[in-house]
């Protein structure tokens, strides 16, 4: 029997692959792509030393790049079938 143990991360780290999606959204990021322009997507490096893939917040995607701290903060995902989707994603830490 294989154990674990249960861990909840603070919600910090760091960028280890980045890139910037712009004219070929998937359908349910094309609106929020023609409102809010170009999407950073990231996979982290969380402190606790899980990898996570994210979307950027509140900064331009392409200020943002590998070996650069985030943290997680709670936004609109995309809406789809007239559903707001709420999850997690990483804007840059003064860090």
């Amino acid at each position: 029997m294989v154990e674990f143990e249960e861990v909840t991360p603070d919600g910090t780290g760091e960028i280890v692959a980045h890139t910037v999606i712009e004219g070929a959204a998937p359908p349910e990021f094309a609106t929020f792509e023609k409102q809010h322009g170009p999407i950073g997507v990231v996979v982290v490096e969380l402190d606790e030393g899980v990898r996570v893939p994210a979307m950027l917040a509140d900064c331009n995607p392409r200020d943002c790049g590998r070996g650069d701290r985030v943290q997680k903060v709670v936004r609109r995902i995309y809406e789809q079938e007239g559903v707001i989707r709420y999850g997690f994603k990483f804007t840059p830490t003064d860090d």
